[in-house]
């Protein structure tokens, strides 16, 4: 059997310009990732509203006696935990000028962003479906906290408005590698 074999020329590259080829800007550059100034005012404003909503209901004497009050709580608690302890890792890389764009740790904030934001979601979801119950069907918002109920029920949801931005910066960072 008779095959014809391939020969192969050497060529050259051609010389690379500057101009075709432009800096690229990378995905951990961008403002509100972990360890940027962005990044912190975000876990900043998330502990601050979280940490008010989780003091607002916790004053109220009769909030234990709804389960979606204590949902709110816990969920409020964790939040401000989690946020207070990725305010304290970002302010140290800050300080540091250190990158925090370590797969596992992008891996390890993306999850924790999600899970607490989704139960804070689910915790003023419910919270405000109480409190819209004890206002307008029952009308008893004479013998109960409804001030405090509706002002911790729009904390809540405030604090997951800036927990939101953290989740899908991470995220997206995550799935662009």
């Amino acid at each position: 059997m008779n095959v014809s074999h391939a020969s192969v020329h050497p060529v050259e590259d051609p010389p690379a310009t500057e101009e075709a080829n432009p800096p690229r800007v990378r995905m951990d550059d961008m403002e509100g990732m972990p360890g940027t100034l962005l990044g912190l005012a975000l876990r900043f404003f998330q502990f601050l509203f979280a940490a008010a909503a989780l003091s607002v209901m916790a004053t109220t004497s009769d909030f234990p006696s709804v389960t979606a009050f204590c949902y709110l709580v816990a969920a409020t608690g964790l939040q401000s935990l989690w946020s207070l302890t990725l305010a304290s890792v970002d302010v140290y890389a800050i300080l540091v000028k250190r990158s925090l764009q370590n797969r596992r740790l992008v891996s390890l904030f993306a999850v924790g962003d999600g899970v607490t934001s989704t139960l804070t979601f689910a915790a003023a979801c419910a919270s405000a479906g109480i409190t819209v119950l004890i206002d307008n069907d029952l009308n008893s918002c004479a013998q109960n906290h409804c001030v405090q109920f509706e002002t911790s029920t729009a904390l809540a949801f405030i604090s997951w408005f800036a927990a939101l931005p953290s989740f899908l910066f991470n995220f997206w960072s995550l799935a662009s590698r």
